[in-house]
């Protein structure tokens, strides 16, 4: 007893160190009170999400095998506190001393050995996943690269130890008569016949030294669990709970300093945050993000940065945050007294003045730069961490504070703010599209008539960009057959703002938005259709955020919804093999996967088929993040990865539902078409397109397609 009880309070000693320690740095972080208070608002929410997230293990399931096997082991840490129970009981009160009911129940030890049991198979398992996968065998393919392997290894030696300890203390207590399970503690009852024979006096000493191993090792894991990633375990449930709640990943955060949003009018630089430019910028919500980090690769290996060779890891943005963070914490949680007394060197070791962007900082440029805020790295994580806002906040510093961004950018943002869009092209020309149309479209001088259903928000590529206003026109005259009555603003429609944003210029999304708004609330706007998944995400849920709140439909929406009413019916043909590429800011963002689909499937003569990589696994485009109006110079293009992908399903077809996706997947197949390795037929065209091409009878097949194209 008294080595047990000298060994906990010295095992609790430092681990209670080790959290105060972390407290601080959080504490030490900027506030974030919405976190809170949307717990308090929702609490049947976060109920749901520990359920689903932290018991149901949802995201880890995913993923079928290493799902299984670490549900198998977050199910033993909590089951097998029964047996530590137990074992506190025997160490205080006496090797023969048990808990009424609870130790003398037999179904209680069925539990306990047979989730012993699959704990045992999930370590095997990880330790099979992680040969296959090591990375010095398949270098930067295997997602554990970067992460820190050794932790793993000692954790996984670790929970084997609380296993083998517990059937040995137990086999031995069943031998000498203490263990009143029967032989429902099946597993622990086979040990116990190994100790036949035995003497009473030799299985007593047995048993109090498996018990003391026990226990000890259970310190020793808890001493280095508060010291490692797998710290995991008891934060997951927090930031699970603090996490955003958005159906989707719903929209970037605005800017916030003192845990209120930046006023730009009254900020001060020299006071106020903008986005993060050191380490104590973020807040203990970021912190919480950090510590959280289980290192298991899952967004790293789903990242189109990543996977196109270039530097950008989500998993070793937040690794290196973190390590930043707990090698600079002596300062920045020190008051300002106790920092004049840090020597140079003291200060040196502790990363003071280490920049956190920068070519020799914390985090490169160009790993911040590579990101595409397509979100398969939040979608993916078992533990809710928000990679992308975090980025985005260091993009905001390096715009707004540094003027550190790529030069290509800069003239996206000088036509944003002269002209309204990212093109620089006259507002005038808005309304070309209109002129190629047989019909009139409403457009909008104050007011919007009475009798409009739906204002139909054609976005800055729709109207401007050659390929998206097929789009835009097949829309339209889909609204039209379907006698949806709507109109559009035309010249006194701007960019939505969204490149600005995701690129880190807040002041002149800032600035469209409120024009944007203002100009919506005046028309008075109710309902708004749009063919862009951007600007549907930032109308639907960004723009709440500066007052304006409108209900919004992406266009796959809306043309599903006409369709299943009956009042657009696809009739001829169109025989072709078509997949189907999910836009990033549709599909992960905001949960639309059905609706363009139920498009296709409604158009007779289609055949689907989908990429390997596809719905919430979807790879992206490459435009997202403000990527569209920057060079893609490090690693393969995104958007030839991705129609290399396409191409295996051999299609006749590639759909999509967003014209930045029309886009970039089209620069890519006519790349292929000029190097021979795709079929001269082969486009790329908005679902909408596919549905008028039945409705107008312009169906046809595949080889008239590559008889017009040989033409």
């Amino acid at each position: 007893m008294i080595i047990g009880l000298a060994g906990t309070a010295v095992a609790l000693a430092l681990a209670g160190r080790r959290v105060l320690f972390l407290y601080a740095i959080a504490r030490g972080g900027q506030p974030d009170p919405e976190r809170v208070l949307q717990v308090r608002r929702d609490p049947k929410s976060d109920v749901e999400d520990q359920v689903t997230e932290v018991f149901g293990q949802r995201k880890l399931l995913k993923w079928t095998v290493a799902g299984l096997a670490h549900a198998a082991v977050m199910w033993a840490f909590i089951l097998l506190i029964t047996v530590y129970l137990e074992a506190a009981v025997a160490l205080l009160f006496g090797l023969d001393e048990h808990i009424p009911g609870l130790q003398t129940w037999g179904p209680i030890g069925f539990v306990q050995d047979t989730i012993a049991l699959a704990c045992a198979a999930g370590l095997l398992t990880f330790t099979a996943i992680r040969i296959k996968n090591s990375p010095r065998r398949i270098g930067r393919d295997s997602r554990f690269k970067g992460s820190h392997l050794s932790g793993a290894w000692i954790t996984l030696f670790m929970i084997f130890n609380v296993i083998w300890t517990m059937f040995f203390f137990r086999g031995v207590e069943w031998a000498s008569g203490n263990l009143d399970y029967g032989k429902g503690a099946y597993f622990s009852y086979a040990v116990g016949h190994l100790f036949d024979g035995m003497s009473h006096d030799t299985l007593e000493v047995l048993e109090s030294v498996g018990l003391l191993l026990h226990i000890a090792v259970a310190l020793v894991f808890l001493v280095f669990v508060v010291h490692s990633k797998h710290l995991h375990i008891f934060l997951a449930p927090l930031n699970v709970m603090f996490k955003r709640r958005p159906d989707g990943l719903g929209a970037a955060q605005p800017m916030m300093s003192g845990g209120k949003p930046l006023d730009f009018e009254e900020a001060d630089p020299d006071e106020d945050v903008f986005g993060r430019g050191k380490i104590e910028d973020f807040t203990w919500k970021g912190f919480l993000d950090m510590a959280t980090c289980t290192e298991c690769g899952r967004c790293q290996s789903q990242c189109p940065a990543w996977n196109t060779g270039k530097p950008l890891s989500p998993k070793m943005v937040i690794l290196e945050l973190r390590d930043h963070a707990l090698a600079k914490a002596p300062y920045f949680t020190a008051s300002e007294e106790a920092r004049e007394r840090f020597t140079d060197e003291q200060k040196l070791d502790m990363q003071v003045d280490k920049e956190l962007v920068g070519e020799n900082g914390v985090i490169h440029p160009d790993v911040l730069w590579s990101c595409t805020n397509c979100g398969a790295c939040v979608e993916q994580c078992p533990v809710d961490i928000e990679h992308i806002d975090h980025i985005l906040d260091m993009r905001r510093f390096q715009v707004m504070i540094e003027s550190s961004f790529p030069s290509e950018a800069g003239v996206m943002l000088k036509n944003l703010e002269n002209k309204g869009n990212p093109w620089g092209m006259s507002e005038t020309k808005r309304l070309d599209w209109v002129g190629e149309l047989d019909f009139e479209v409403e457009v909008v001088e104050e007011k919007l008539p009475e009798d409009t259903e739906y204002l139909f928000w054609v976005g800055c590529a729709g109207a401007l960009e050659d390929r998206a206003k097929k789009t835009t026109k097949a829309v339209a005259e889909l609204l039209h057959i379907a006698g949806v009555r709507f109109a559009v603003l035309g010249p006194m429609e701007a960019c939505t703002g969204d490149p600005a944003r995701r690129l880190g210029m807040e002041f002149v999304f800032q600035m469209l938005g409120q024009q944007n708004v203002e100009t919506l609330n005046e028309a008075g706007a109710k309902k708004i259709v749009a063919t862009c998944p951007h600007c549907f995400n930032t109308l639907a849920n960004e723009y709440p955020q500066i007052g304006g709140n409108y209900e919004v439909v992406h266009h796959t929406q809306l043309l599903a919804h006409l369709v299943e009413e009956g009042r657009l019916t696809p009739v001829t043909p169109i025989e072709e093999n078509i997949t189907y590429h999910d836009p990033c800011f549709l599909g992960r963002h905001n949960k639309v996967y059905k609706q363009p689909r139920d498009i296709m499937a409604t158009v007779p003569g289609v055949r689907t088929q989908e990429m390997h990589r596809h719905k919430d696994r979807g790879f992206c485009c490459g435009a997202g993040g403000a990527r569209m109006w920057m060079e893609e110079r490090i690693g393969k293009r995104i958007n030839t990865e991705r129609v290399d992908e396409a191409l295996e399903t051999d299609p006749d077809t590639v759909s999509t539902a967003c014209p930045f996706c029309l886009v970039m997947l089209g620069d890519a197949i006519n790349e292929k078409k000029n190097s021979g390795e795709a079929k001269e037929s082969l486009e790329v065209v908005d679902v909408s397109q596919l549905l008028i091409r039945s409705i107008k009878g312009e169906g046809g097949s595949a080889p008239a397609k590559e008889a017009v194209a040989a033409e």
